[in-house]
């Protein structure tokens, strides 16, 4: 298919037909039964939910939370085919640099909305104006209003391609990358495919598996082992989600798309999970803001083709390759798959790394001004 290069203005505009309907069907809500005593060691607990249901029906209001995401410029493009959507914020400072941001599952766009005053324009936000960023915020393929994905192949290699294309459509000849999950995979990518244009890849999640050769792990730090127990825990016991929707995101699609309830508790439940949230998510993240999140999922009927981004990713994935740009990792403490520096610099040009002793996966959303302070504390060594 030919692109159709143009860039277009765009606003989110959610028929009121569309809201109506999902507070009729958060009306007729059945919850399932539960083991007693079970806490959230079994999945979202029922008493949790229905509360969140009731607010999320009656008291959380959408139009408040679109007209925040619309006073920022978005847009969408044609790239390879398939549509996507993003913000577009330019700095006031002459001296910015253009900054790529890009979320992951089950995040979206949301994710940045408190950093981007601060990343955009320092100077009104007690900085300094030789930190500040044009920020580029894209949908994934797939997810939100750049989705759903029209046909296969969409994997992190392809929309690494694709931000990259954007930029270049921006006219931004050189410029940052940063994300997080999903958006760790393709920024890093960007790295690899286009190290002439990409001046650095800021990461707050970063994936580092031994190899499994012989004493490779021997003489780690005991908080290094302690973080491959952290993977290891992982692997056995919270990436259920993971194999799912790596092998049958149809399936479950049909659940999430037909029941709110069900695409909420989905989501919910990594917000408790990945985060420093101490009895429930709201703990570590805004309710409205992890509302608003899932509401963009409801909305644009995208559980299916964000889910099949896992399927993707499981049948293209490679040994990494190694990476020569240079590479700042944030590490926040309620992540539940830290990484191990002396592993990561088998592949990264590690410039900067951060160890903070709060937040988590969802790292813009739950500590913003670590996140903005460890973005310009990088990219200060590269402008």
């Amino acid at each position: 298919m030919r692109d159709d290069i143009d860039i277009r203005p765009f606003r989110i505009d959610i028929p009121q037909e569309q809201l109506d309907d999902l507070r009729e069907r958060l009306a007729r809500v059945r919850f399932p039964d539960e083991a007693p005593g079970g806490g959230w060691e079994m999945g979202v607990p029922v008493g949790y939910l229905a509360d969140l249901v009731r607010y999320w029906a009656t008291g959380y209001d959408w139009r408040e939370y679109e007209a925040k995401i619309n006073a920022f410029p978005q847009f969408t493009t044609t790239i390879d085919g398939q549509n996507v959507h993003f913000l577009h914020v330019r700095s006031p400072e002459p001296g910015a640099i253009p900054l790529l941001l890009t979320h992951g599952w089950p995040g979206s766009i949301v994710e940045f909305l408190d950093v981007i005053g601060p990343l955009t324009d320092p100077r009104a936000h007690g900085g300094d104006p030789a930190d500040a960023f044009h920020v580029v915020i894209p949908s994934i393929p797939g997810y939100g209003f750049s989705g759903p994905t029209t046909e296969r192949g969409w994997n992190l290699r392809r929309i690494a391609r694709a931000w990259d294309t954007l930029m270049g459509r921006l006219g931004y000849t050189r410029y940052g990358a940063q994300g997080g999950d999903w958006g760790s995979g393709i920024s890093r990518d960007l790295g690899v495919i286009a190290p002439e244009r990409v001046i650095g890849v800021h990461l707050n999640f970063l994936l580092t598996f031994p190899t499994g050769a012989p004493g490779e792990t021997d003489d780690l730090h005991e908080i290094d082992k302690e973080r491959l127990g952290k993977l290891q825990r992982f692997q056995e016991n919270l990436s259920g989600y993971l194999r799912i929707q790596s092998t049958r995101p149809q399936t479950l699609a049909y659940g999430l798309a037909d029941s709110p309830v069900g695409q909420l508790a989905w989501i919910v439940e990594k917000f408790k999970e990945w985060t420093n949230a101490k009895n429930v998510p709201e703990d570590a993240v805004d309710r409205d803001l992890m509302l608003t999140n899932v509401m963009i999922y409801w909305l644009t009927n995208t559980a299916g083709s964000s889910a099949r981004l896992y399927y993707e990713f499981a049948n293209s994935w490679s040994k990494p390759e190694v990476s020569t740009v240079p590479t700042g990792v944030a590490v926040f403490a309620g992540d539940p798959t830290p990484p191990v520096r002396a592993l990561a610099e088998r592949t990264e040009n590690i410039a900067h790394w951060t160890e903070f002793d709060r937040g988590g996966h969802f790292a813009a959303m739950e500590e913003p001004d670590l996140f903005v302070q460890d973005v310009r504390a990088f990219f200060a060594k590269l402008r």
